[in-house]
């Protein structure tokens, strides 16, 4: 048995979720995002100044619900496919993301993830990556909308916010023959607009825009960031298809972002993403104790809050170099080689 091998049949022995701590998580992670609702909508009530903390909070849970989200379309929450499902959809309802589109869609990449030859299209522009060389050949025009579609400020600022509220509210992004999938995007449109009708004729509509866009956007731009830095970075490796494997693509085409305990608490433990790669059956809730109890995974070498910050510039990967690199760095060299 090689290495690879034998590290893969040692990750199988975590992929079993534990029944009392994925019913714990909903609890903790619903009952804090209504209970921070709910302060946020008092506080509002006696002073707008007031909201920001429990609107933070909420936005914290709202992250931690779609890491659940994630999990489940991973069919790692539950054992049983239609408890996955369910919960997904129901996760959908806070987190306006379509749940069986996105699922579908995120499957992909987990089947291509860094490998040059198999890139992802379409609107992605966080998982993916275009080389140096390529870079080089785009017209001006077309390098300038790469620049700034991913500039930081636009990538992770300005455009999260956008995908939640409004792209996911249609099939932009989604093959026209998944047709489950569309209809299920417009299912969930309706009952977002039930939801929210709802709760804007019982609190009024203003009071719930007050609270809930906030919430929406604060978690919609730390979820991104994180999603953004996954594979991103001066250490991520891309691979061409004859060189990639789905455990060196895990170990070194994966980031392992270390982050303070409540922040781990919040993100689901999706810092630990060379972990997920490598068996994405695992539950967010045992990543980091199956990181702890295999060497090779310890032994990653690791993103800190700061270097993840950073990270988002390395969007160009530099097949001579083999090495991520910066717009500013792909700009200097072809610049150098010019004649």
């Amino acid at each position: 048995m090689s290495e690879h091998e034998g590290l893969r049949l040692r990750a199988r022995d975590f992929e079993q979720p534990i029944l009392w701590k994925s019913l714990f998580q909903i609890v903790t992670s619903f009952g804090g995002f209504f209970l921070a609702c709910w302060a946020a909508y008092r506080l509002c009530d006696l002073s707008p100044w007031l909201a920001p903390l429990p609107i933070s909070l909420a936005a914290g849970f709202l992250v931690r619900i779609f890491i659940i989200q994630h999990d489940c379309g991973h069919h790692s929450f539950f054992r049983g496919r239609w408890a996955n499902t369910l919960l997904g959809a129901a996760c959908s309802m806070i987190t306006l993301t379509p749940f069986s589109s996105w699922r579908r869609q995120h499957a992909g990449h987990h089947g291509i993830w860094n490998d040059l030859d198999r890139r992802e299209s379409g609107a992605d522009i966080y998982s993916t990556c275009i080389t140096v060389e390529e870079y080089g050949v785009l017209s001006p025009a077309q390098r300038f909308w790469f620049r700034v579609t991913r500039h930081p400020i636009v990538s992770n600022i300005l455009l999260p916010p956008l995908i939640f509220l409004a792209l996911y509210r249609v099939p932009f992004d989604i093959e026209r023959n998944w047709r489950s999938e569309r209809r299920a995007i417009y299912l969930t449109d309706f009952a977002l607009i039930v939801l929210f009708g709802g709760l804007g004729l019982f609190l009024g509509f203003g009071e719930v825009a007050m609270v809930q866009l906030p919430i929406m956007m604060f978690a919609s731009i730390v979820g991104v960031w994180l999603f953004s830095i996954q594979h991103r970075g001066p250490h991520v490796e891309w691979a061409r298809h004859e060189n990639w494997d789905l455990v060196s693509a895990s170990l070194h085409g994966s980031t392992y972002l270390r982050l303070p305990a409540a922040l781990r608490w919040f993100t689901g433990n999706i810092g630990y993403h060379h972990v997920h790669h490598l068996n994405s059956r695992i539950p967010n809730y045992r990543l980091r104790e199956c990181c702890e109890s295999l060497p090779a995974l310890r032994e990653v070498q690791g993103v800190s809050l700061k270097d993840g910050l950073r990270a988002l510039r390395f969007v160009l990967w530099d097949e001579e170099r083999k090495c991520m690199v910066t717009i500013g760095e792909a700009r200097s060299r072809l610049a150098a080689l010019a004649p």
